[in-house]
């Protein structure tokens, strides 16, 4: 390991103002010594394990060391990370753990899926581990990693022999494991964000890979049992469990299996709007108790909404992309909208184009921020009563205020299965086709029709599908639409709509008209937009329509990085904010002249990662990478009582325009009130 120490960077010369501190290129700071080391595959290995056995096993880094030396065979053997007893020396003698680490295997091809070993074919690699523990007197937990296979194991010692078992996981800092062994009283942990995306991924990976499974139905067995997991999280009596042992031994496995099979005929029963109730777990009993052991572990009612989005948008995205202009929403302009539009928590929230519910998601996430900081709560602090107060208000708020629809059943589908996971309740989802609304002949029009009425949102957030080679051709739908229409120019610069229906409309021009029909007057949208229908000369009749109808409120220009990185979509877009006018302002305009307003308008140019979707850091004049310091809190179990515990870490910084543009436009309101009434 390095002993190299950070640098100044003088304050003229940082980009982000101050004495900031810089990494040269190719190291990154170790999350245990917070020294330099090189970056490396399985260096990357290394941190996040480390970092996941603070934040969800609450292991103290203070009982930590990496590249600890024990003797094998006369020989010094380095692990990748020791555990030493908490409170002791950090000695050979006091060592309770060990870590080995390995860089993560190469996607298999263009399937992108790796087929995972059990601990049989692992046992060339685990011999390792297994010698370095059995030389450790005290140690009596093992983990060999790639970052994608895990391998667990405990050391039980006999009278004359050592003896290694395997397991499906760790205990926590102070738990035994044996208490696993009993549902009431095993204890689930907040999921990291990186180790929640490897779960799903190590889930979606046994079923494809390991069983066969083709990838579409491998998928929906994965929300299948996901529902499942959230359905038993507020059951009194938890079935969804596995023992540290039931995963490797055939009888036990059958016992998960008459847990969890009964689960899923509830969960059909509660969600009758998306299961049809004939859906099966197909599942053989090896992969349903892997996966059920890998959820198990996890309390996704206290995991992070962000996580949760993350980890499940990952396993979605290389599922679930469309055909038909389905273009899922990088994360980081999800969140930039849903700030800038700032829904209130009696407010109406509608995503018409709502693919698998990133816009909802990210409402939920902003709204239950909003509840703590109302009640002065912090995540990582609050108790149990805080947290589930906290709850109850967002289910109450998601049942009453927040819809989605989309022309996707599937979609629907995946995108409740995003909401309960992130909400922990129902919401109002509706298999309609929205350019067609109220009109049409998808299941959910009925309901729809009932709650989400023209003219009666507050607030619109949407990625409608777009491009020309997806176009609107159906005359009925078309004839509804002023934007369908030719239009011609007026002498006075103005635009006359000629009465006669072009014969094809690109779906995002419908969309546009849509949305602002959708709200109430004076309600707020943003919408995804191609950048060709803000600049092309051909589209000028659609933003005289725009401005005429509504109040432009904002514009922000993304960069091309920004669908190619989650979309592979090569295509500028922008994110366009308007406010719809009430009628009485569209006629005082038509006869007095338009009024003047300010318009906040904003350019990203870096949005957090490059085109290939490999994380962008903010660097110095010189080229070295900046970091600075911040506090990670986590509540974890201390002596069986819980407690907040609190690291002081280095961390590079994200070169992310998006949250500056986010701060900005609350500035631009504080001096400049919305436009009209």
């Amino acid at each position: 390991m390095s002993n190299k120490t950070v640098a100044d960077v003088p304050a003229e010369e940082s980009k982000s103002g101050g004495g900031a501190e810089v990494l040269e290129e190719g190291l990154i700071l170790d999350y245990i010594t917070q020294l330099l080391v090189k970056e490396a595959p399985k260096e990357l290995v290394r941190q996040r394990v480390a970092r996941a056995l603070f934040h969800e096993y609450g292991i103290s880094v203070d009982d930590m060391l990496p590249d600890f030396a024990i003797p094998v065979g006369g020989r010094k053997k380095k692990v990748d990370i020791a555990i030493f007893k908490t409170g002791t020396a950090k000695a050979f003698e006091n060592v309770r753990r060990i870590v080995v680490c390995r860089p993560e295997p190469k996607k298999n091809g263009h399937k992108g899926v790796t087929k995972l070993r059990d601990h049989d074919q692992a046992e060339k690699d685990l011999e390792e581990l297994k010698a370095v523990m059995s030389e450790a007197p005290a140690c009596e937990w093992g983990l060999w990693t790639n970052g994608l296979e895990f391998f667990f194991l405990h050391k039980k010692l006999s009278r004359f022999d050592i003896e290694f078992e395997p397991i499906g996981d760790w205990p926590l800092a102070d738990e035994s494991q044996g208490s696993r062994d009993v549902a009431s009283a095993a204890y689930t942990r907040r999921a990291d964000k990186d180790m929640l995306r490897v779960a799903f991924r190590r889930c979606h990976n046994f079923i494809h890979g390991n069983e066969g499974m083709p990838k579409d139905a491998a998928f929906w067995q994965f929300l299948y049992l996901t529902f499942c997991k959230m359905h038993d999280e507020r059951q009194p009596n938890r079935r969804f469990w596995a023992g540290p042992t039931e995963q490797f031994d055939p009888e036990q496995r059958k016992q998960i299996r008459a847990r969890v099979l009964p689960l899923f005929d509830e969960v059909k029963k509660q969600y009758p709007s998306i299961f049809r109730g004939n859906e099966e777990i197909t599942l053989t009993d090896r992969a349903l108790a892997f996966m059920v052991s890998e959820l198990a572990k996890y309390d996704f009612t206290r995991t992070d909404i962000d996580a949760k989005g993350a980890a499940y948008q990952e396993i979605v995205g290389s599922n679930l992309r469309g055909d038909r202009g389905q273009y899922f929403t990088p994360r980081g302009a999800i969140k930039l909208m849903v700030k800038m539009l700032a829904p209130k928590p009696n407010e109406r929230m509608l995503d018409p184009a709502c693919g698998t519910g990133g816009f909802l998601v990210s409402t939920l996430e902003y709204m239950l921020d909003t509840f703590r900081q109302r009640a002065g709560h912090v995540a990582a602090e609050e108790d149990t009563q805080q947290f589930l107060s906290h709850v109850d208000e967002l289910r109450n708020y998601a049942a009453k205020y927040v819809f989605g629809a989309d022309d996707d059943q599937f979609l629907v589908r995946a995108s409740h299965m995003n909401l309960v996971m992130a909400g922990s309740t129902k919401v109002n989802l509706f298999h309609i086709n929205s350019l067609e609304f109220p009109g049409g002949d998808r299941p959910g029009l009925e309901e729809a029709q009932k709650n989400i009425k023209l003219g009666s949102i507050d607030v619109l957030m949407t990625n409608p599908p777009f491009g020309a080679e997806i176009p609107i051709t159906d005359p009925q739908i078309l004839r509804q639409y002023e934007l369908a229409h030719i239009w011609e120019r007026t002498d006075d610069g103005h635009f006359r709509n000629t009465g006669r229906v072009q014969g094809s409309v690109s779906p995002e021009v419908l969309f546009i008209e849509r949305c602002l029909r959708w709200l109430r007057p004076g309600g707020r949208m943003g919408i995804v937009l191609p950048d060709g229908i803000l600049g092309n000369p051909g589209d000028e009749y659609i933003r005289w329509w725009i401005l005429r109808n509504s109040w432009v409120l904002a514009s922000v220009d993304l960069p091309v990085e920004t669908f190619i990185a989650e979309a592979n979509v090569n295509i500028l877009t922008s994110l366009l904010f308007l406010k719809r006018k009430t009628d009485d302002e569209i006629r005082g305009e038509d006869l007095g002249g338009a009024i003047d307003y300010a318009v906040f308008m904003a350019v990203a140019e870096k949005v957090g990662v490059d085109r290939r979707g490999a994380t962008v850091y903010k660097r110095s004049p010189d080229g070295e990478e900046i970091i600075q310091e911040v506090d990670e809190s986590e509540r974890i179990r201390v002596g069986g009582q819980n407690v907040v515990r609190t690291l002081r870490r280095k961390v590079k910084i994200v070169d992310d325009d998006l949250p500056v543009i986010a701060e900005k436009y609350a500035d631009f309101r504080a001096s400049n009130q919305l436009p009209g009434k």
